[in-house]
């Protein structure tokens, strides 16, 4: 895993373009403390950095910025293709061509033999790119199928000092001189909606994200073309053509798409583990990691003083079990507390997220150990796990039998009702009566199941309503929270995270799946995750995994009236709140006021407030100066 940066300034030629460079590599080294690297063409005006953290090639044949052979291409990459070496015997029948073993090399050597959109199609892994192409003057960015690895753009400044800045992390946009630090009215509305800057928005103005799944020519005009290289709906088309309702069939297909996801992300030259918090999801990463390893996989969990939110014991009888070389470390409150402050500097941008404290201190932990760590993320998403999936499906089979001319009226106030409305109803506990009998229609979830700010509608009639809801998550809350979440933590203490789950194949294989194959019926009610579960039955007795579903969390509510009362007072103060003007600052009181009584839980809308706050109130730190910026709609 790596950062990577840099910018392009057609019309500007500064001296001081390497010692801004510099400036902005410096930036991100933690996403690679290894080696750092820049490249720069004076002529053409592009400027590359590169952060490394070596897993594969550990000499200095894997350094980047990387020239591709004939010397059209120079490339910086962030990622690992899992495939590499699988590419190198297709394109030449694996001669000795290539300097050394790494995937940067093998995916230069594919941009020239089969052109930089045919090759990232071709090829399995996590990544996101900057390639520039010496020939026709044109600059490449690129990120990979689901999301994993994340990439900001976008163009700053004006005449000749306009510049297309792009980069891993934020804080190494802001440090170069074209950045104007305004942030963008309509990112914060969409922040307090889903508790995170969401889709292809920033929190500034005029940077934006590459879309998952996709190629960015930017020519020397300035005009940008995007081109698909993997799209989430024709993968879902595809397996509601080509369903699976048998259920052995289904459970053989899952085991064998996974346990190959698993084998190819095991590629290390470093130490390499797993994250285990002894549910279904990272319990069953762990079980093919340590059966295609043929050794003993090392393990990682941490647990609470408080028994609410401590996953320890079940983590230790899973490891127990399956017999890995496990550690754990118990924290305590002061020690999850000691994170908050620098959380906005963890993660960039507002992100509200609360599991975001316990992800980063797991990654410290195994970061002591490893350098790579497997996570059982995406499984939720992709086979049905949440539980608000099983609410929703009882909400519908509630209401199916209502004449759908009836049910007309609840879904137009589900489309007239904001999103932020639809969540304070929700913290505020109140039926939200427009989200079960409205949103759960078919019009109403084919307009939940689109990418917010493509345009682009996974409205296929073959899904069933949860599914629906599964795919919005797969285009929304998985790439914008839960991938965010954990990159950021992992990146912070420079570990690798790998994510089997979101392995191409294994995603097509959970759209293969008949509904029922993943939201299974019982006497109580549903079952999710229904095919993983009888996986893992082949590895561990389901005694030891059965239990309810537990968040990865901390007792946000409880700090907030007890030892975080004190910092929450002065970045909720009223004076505070209208300087930097981004909140209500009357109406965030009242909530305050209410939640330090007792009278109401208003954790997370205060915990939203806080992390923009702290946000705001740090920004000076990373020497971009907030008091100039300004609020835009």
């Amino acid at each position: 895993m790596c950062g990577l940066t840099g910018f392009w300034a057609p019309d500007a030629r500064r001296e001081e373009d390497s010692a801004i460079l510099h400036q902005m590599v410096a930036a991100i080294r933690s996403r690679g403390p290894d080696a750092k690297g820049i490249w720069t063409d004076p002529v053409a005006g592009i400027a590359l950095g590169h952060r490394r953290l070596s897993v594969l090639e550990l000499s200095d044949a894997g350094a980047q910025p990387m020239i591709s052979s004939s010397g059209r291409f120079a490339l910086v990459f962030n990622g690992e293709i899992y495939n590499h070496l699988n590419l190198r015997e297709r394109m030449n029948g694996g001669s000795s061509d290539f300097r050394g073993h790494s995937d940067t090399e093998t995916l230069l050597a594919g941009f020239e033999r089969w052109g930089l959109t045919e090759t990232l199609a071709r090829s399995t892994g996590m990544f996101a790119l900057a390639c520039w192409d010496r020939w026709d003057r044109a600059l490449y960015l690129a990120r990979d199928r689901m999301g994993e690895k994340p990439l900001y753009y976008g163009w700053q400044g004006v005449d000749a000092d306009r510049a297309l800045l792009f980069g891993s992390e934020l804080k190494a946009i802001v440090r170069h001189p074209a950045f104007e630090a305004r942030i963008d009215r309509a990112s914060v509305t969409a922040y307090f909606a889903r508790l995170c800057v969401p889709s292809l928005r920033s929190i500034w103005a005029g940077i934006n994200k590459v879309a998952p799944g996709t190629v960015l020519r930017i020519g020397e005009n300035g005009e940008s073309r995007s081109e698909t290289y993997w799209d989430l709906g024709d993968v879902i088309a595809e397996g509601v053509a080509n369903r699976v309702e048998n259920p052995r069939e289904a459970i053989e297909l899952v085991h064998d798409r996974l346990a190959a996801a698993v084998r190819s992300q095991l590629i290390s030259d470093v130490p390499l583990g797993a994250f285990l918090s002894g549910g279904i999801d990272s319990s069953l990463i762990v079980a093919l990691m340590q059966q295609a390893s043929g050794g003993t996989a090392r393990t990682f969990s941490i647990g609470f003083e408080e028994a609410a939110f401590n996953e320890a014991d079940h983590a230790r009888a899973v490891a127990e079990h399956l017999q890995t070389d496990h550690r754990e470390l118990v924290v305590t409150a002061e020690d999850a507390r000691a994170v908050i402050p620098d959380l906005p500097r963890i993660y960039d941008e507002p992100f509200a997220d609360s599991s975001q404290v316990p992800t980063f201190l797991v990654s410290q932990f195994a970061r002591g150990h490893v350098t790579v760590a497997l996570s059982g993320d995406g499984a939720d998403e992709l086979f049905g796990g949440y539980t608000r999936y099983a609410s929703a499906l009882a909400a519908w089979r509630r209401i199916e039998v209502i004449p759908a001319a009836l049910r007309q009226p609840w879904q137009a106030l589900a489309q007239a009702m904001p999103a932020w409305l639809d969540r304070a109803m929700a913290i505020a506990g109140a039926p939200n009566i427009a989200n079960f009998y409205g949103r759960m229609t078919d019009q109403a979830l084919g307009r939940l199941a689109t990418r917010p700010g493509d345009g682009v509608a996974l409205d296929h009639p073959g899904l069933s309503p949860v599914e629906h809801l599964m795919a919005q998550d797969q285009l929304g809350y998985l790439p914008d929270d839960v991938l965010v979440k954990v990159d950021r933590a992992a990146m912070a203490v420079s570990l690798e995270t790998r994510v089997p789950f979101l392995d191409a194949q294994v995603v097509a294989a959970s759209w293969r799946l008949a509904s029922n194959l993943k939201h299974r019926p019982t006497d109580g009610g549903f079952v999710g995750k229904w095919v993983l579960r009888q996986i893992l039955d082949l590895y561990v007795p389901r005694a030891i995994i059965e239990r309810p579903k537990q968040g990865f969390g901390v007792p946000i509510a409880a700090w907030l009236r007890g030892p975080l009362r004190e910092w929450a007072d002065d970045l909720l103060a009223e004076d505070a709140l209208r300087r930097s003007g981004l909140v209500d600052a009357a109406r965030v009181a009242t909530l305050w006021k209410r939640h330090r009584s007792g009278r109401a839980d208003h954790a997370e809308l205060l915990w939203a407030v806080l992390m923009l706050e702290a946000w705001v109130d740090q920004r000076d730190d990373v020497g971009t100066g907030l008091g100039d910026a300004r609020c835009v709609a």
